[in-house]
């Protein structure tokens, strides 16, 4: 679960970040504009995930062996 919400993090960031320096929303242009309903799909999912990363600053890291 953490993986996956750290990539749609990732994707929302790339986004974000293709938004402030082109204002080309990669989101929008795939799935047909910023209104439609998959769009919106994935504009939630992302913030869901960034809710959920939030959980990760408050873990305790633990030691893995490799």
């Amino acid at each position: 679960m953490d993986r996956l919400a750290l990539i749609l993090v990732i994707v929302g960031a790339l986004n974000w970040g293709l938004i402030g320096l082109f204002q080309f929303d990669l989101v929008a242009s795939l799935f047909g504009g910023q209104a439609s309903l998959l769009s919106r799909a994935v504009y939630t999912l992302v913030g869901i995930a960034g809710v959920y990363c939030i959980s990760l600053l408050f873990r305790e890291r633990t030691a893995t062996k490799e």
